[in-house]
């Protein structure tokens, strides 16, 4: 399966992710995603796919659930 992922060093805020993809991603106080981290189900990998390529800042991804965490 494949999990959204966050980085929270490269993130600066902006929000978009959570506006893409609601179903996984909620803002915290400050605007930075906080990441549900459940499996995507096959539906929401396109918008997943949406969401990780707005990011300007290029701080989601999206791993595969075989891959280590990092």
């Amino acid at each position: 399966m494949i999990r959204l992922r966050v980085n929270p060093i490269r993130c600066d805020g902006f929000g978009m992710c959570a506006e893409l993809l609601p179903e996984r991603l909620t803002l915290d106080d400050w605007g930075y995603p906080i990441v549900d981290g459940r499996p995507l189900s096959p539906e929401l990998v396109a918008l997943a796919r949406r969401a990780v390529a707005a990011c300007p800042t290029a701080a989601l991804r999206l791993a595969d659930e075989a891959e280590p965490h990092r």
